[in-house]
This record gives C-alpha cells, structure tokens and sequence, in this order.
C-alpha cells in the first residue's frame, strides 16, 4: 500500500515487492520491532509510532501478522494526522 500526500511524499510499509528507490530518494524509519521473550514467545512492539505492544504469540509469522495489520491500519486510516503515528 502506498500513500500518496498532496505535496507528492509517498509513505509506505517498506517491502521489495517494488523498487520503492524509483519513485525518489527514501527516508527508511523503523516503525516496529518483533522480537521474542525469554520464554520464546513473540511480541509486535509498535512503540516506535506510538501504538501499542501485541502479543505474545506462539508463532513469530503471527507476531509478523499482527504487526502488518496494524500498521496497515493506521496507514489507511482517514487523513487524521493526530491517529497517523507513521512517520513520513
């Protein structure tokens, strides 16, 4: 999904899928992190974007889920600022 500003500033999960370089120069801000626990469970940490800590989850690839969605969430909603912790 990408996010097109009306000042042309495209904000986006990053993934390979495109080559995000062709569309100009990329400013790459971690917004999340999964990582485990000492007990081996997994944890979506939004925390970089203000948003909340999910988990624990069994399963990184569903910690992964988690985390995906919820930044999807917030890069699609209404054009709210305030709610949009996404940095761009």
């Amino acid at each position: 999904m990408l996010l097109v500003k009306p000042d042309g500033t495209v904000t986006s999960l990053y993934d390979e899928t495109i080559d995000l370089g062709q569309l100009g120069k990329l400013n790459i801000i971690r917004a999340s992190h999964v990582e485990p626990d000492e007990l081996g469970r997994w944890w979506a940490d939004l925390s970089p974007v203000g948003g909340p800590k999910f988990g624990p989850f069994t399963a990184r690839s569903r910690a992964l889920t988690a985390e995906r969605e919820e930044l999807e969430r917030r890069l699609s909603s209404p054009l709210d600022e305030a709610n949009r912790q996404i940095p761009t």
